[in-house]
């Protein structure tokens, strides 16, 4: 029972503020970090919430690592790699968490992407296309990168009961709404979410088994099929829907709920440091 109400006691005490400001200081008003830097503010908040607890950033994780994880969980995994020093780079990086047994443990991976510029380009009054004669442009396939950093994550994580990867997309490419953009000519341009033309949400849906969007999926799930259960790891995917870009104190909001959710699951291996801070 103890151990249940430090548990308890472990996500209401450390709920975060509403408002950037309140959050983490004047420096979160800029519009324009990246989500790396974002990542830098969510670890100092963790150490100020947790001071007995260690957490560390990184940028990428080689693909030698990922393999031998692979290995611990059953030995004929992880056995091809043809380019020794390879890694995967995350935008926003890995933040993660030294457990009790001194093991580092992943609780927040994350990206993001802008792609499809039609919004900026109509409002500019500026036309596209081979022959410059078109508002709208095909959407192209940068995401692509973000499927094997996905993976590559996944596999890194397969023995874990959670996945804190976690994807920001912002720009006319992901739409989830019909909205209209306005030309300097007064011109008013429709862009239709569901257009084959524009969207490519659905590229990316593949990531999280068509589960929601704009959704916490850190916890796995774990489904069961005749005679057998299957774990999902799921990317949390998170989008405005209009195209427009993400606002800083919305993007902090979602990576610390992620990464306190990723604490929450594997709170039995940092139960002792935490219950050193907490008494």
């Amino acid at each position: 029972m103890a151990k249940k109400n430090q548990s308890k006691r472990l996500t209401q005490q450390h709920r975060v503020s509403h408002g950037v400001v309140g959050i983490f200081g004047d420096e979160a008003k800029l519009h324009d970090m990246t989500v790396g830097q974002i990542s830098q503010l969510v670890l100092d908040r963790l150490r100020t919430d947790f001071p007995n607890l260690s957490f560390r950033h990184r940028d990428s994780v080689r693909k030698e690592e990922i393999n031998l994880a692979l290995q611990k969980i059953d030995l004929e995994l992880g056995q091809t790699l043809f380019v020794p020093n390879s890694s995967i780079i995350p935008d926003g990086g890995l933040i993660e968490v030294k457990d009790d047994y001194d093991k580092w443990r992943i609780i927040l991976v994350s990206e993001a992407k802008h792609q499809g510029r039609d919004i900026e380009n109509i409002r500019a009054g500026r036309l596209v296309g081979k022959n410059n004669d078109q508002d709208l442009m095909a959407a192209g396939n940068a995401i692509e990168r973000s499927h094997k950093n996905i993976s590559e994550i996944a596999n890194l994580m397969l023995g874990e009961s959670h996945f804190p990867y976690e994807l920001f997309l912002e720009g006319s490419n992901f739409l989830t709404k019909t909205i209209s953009v306005t030309r300097p000519d007064g011109r008013v341009v429709v862009l239709e979410y569901n257009s084959g033309i524009l969207n490519i949400l659905d590229r990316l849906t593949a990531a999280n088994y068509g589960l929601p969007i704009n959704t916490n999926l850190c916890e796995n799930r774990f489904i069961h099929h005749k005679d057998k259960t299957i774990m999902l790891q799921a990317a949390s995917i998170y989008t405005q829907g209009n195209g427009e870009r993400w606002d800083v104190d919305n993007m902090l909001t979602v990576m610390m709920e992620i990464a306190r959710t990723s604490m929450r699951i594997i709170y039995s291996d940092l139960f002792n440091q935490v219950s050193m801070s907490v008494n």
